[in-house]
């Protein structure tokens, strides 16, 4: 008699939680830097968190510093504590995932804000996300479809972009949105595509938003089934030469244990790849809380 579907992923969610305790967090946590006038800042958190600094405005995208979700304990500390953000002007969601969507870092980020005599962030989000944050203490919430731009915090450019992926919070609440995010201060243009597979979708995006930054998930790609929502390292590697980006900043690997491949395999697999294809020099990972500063 076969086994009910409902059981298999229950084990397989044992088996992760289980592993996420088998050994300390390791990494080390930093103090944010900040760009001076005429630059630009991408500062890896942790996972797919960014704290971005561009157009004279300040970003975080899927922000989790929570130790846990839920049971699954993360691998690695986040690379910056939310006490030490500077003030925040809009915190951007790609879709309602619990290692993207952390309603306990979330409120805490706000919080924080008000403490530090800041106003509120805005959150952005897809639509039909957008009651997950409502009442999380955000200044207001705003929801985009895909390709839609919101242009309330001049000069930037925020536009949803489109992604393979699913939205779903829990089981059945599919109608939440998902998707990336294109950012643009008329001068420099970063994309973060969230959670991904691969799909001929980058290069519509390359020819909408001509990103020169990428950024972009690397990890939980096995078994070959999770390859439906996730991208592998050379598959990422082939969206990034698809968008036609300068520079690749990687994503989604090493934090939380999602897929079956070793912690350690994306980044290597990744820099293989990207040698083979003659473009190491445009690969740019970042260590937890390390800030790359681009003067322009």
């Amino acid at each position: 008699m076969p086994i009910p579907f409902w059981m298999t992923k229950l084990g397989q969610l044992y088996r992760l939680v289980r592993e996420s305790h088998a050994e300390p967090i390791r990494g080390d946590i930093r103090t944010p830097l900040l760009a001076a006038v005429g630059e630009m800042a991408i500062t890896f958190i942790g996972h797919s968190s960014f704290l971005i600094q561009l157009g004279g405005r300040m970003l975080l995208i899927d922000p989790v510093f929570a130790t846990r979700l839920i049971l699954l304990r993360r691998q690695r500390h986040p690379g910056l504590r939310v006490k030490d953000l500077p003030r925040i002007d809009a915190v951007l969601l790609t879709h309602a995932h619990m290692d993207h969507l952390n309603r306990p870092s979330l409120r805490a980020i706000t919080k924080q804000m008000r403490r530090n005599g800041h106003p509120a962030p805005i959150a952005i989000v897809p639509k039909g996300v957008e009651d997950l944050v409502a009442d999380l203490g955000f200044a207001r919430v705003d929801t985009l479809e895909t390709w839609q731009r919101n242009e309330a915090l001049a000069p930037l450019q925020i536009t949803l972009t489109p992604a393979k992926h699913w939205g779903a919070r829990m089981f059945k609440d599919t109608h939440r949105g998902f998707g990336g995010y294109g950012l643009s201060d008329g001068k420099t243009s970063i994309y973060h595509s969230g959670d991904t597979a691969y799909f001929p979708g980058f290069t519509e995006i390359r020819d909408r938003l001509h990103p020169q930054i990428a950024l972009l998930p690397i990890g939980a790609y096995f078994p070959d089934t999770y390859r439906a929502v996730h991208t592998s390292p050379e598959e990422a590697l082939r969206a990034f030469l698809d968008l036609g980006a300068t520079a690749m900043v990687p994503m989604h690997y090493n934090t939380f244990r999602l897929g079956r491949e070793p912690m350690d395999e994306p980044l290597p697999r990744l820099l293989a790849a990207a040698e083979r294809a003659g473009v190491s020099g445009q690969m740019h990972p970042l260590a937890e809380g390390e800030t790359w500063l681009l003067s322009r």
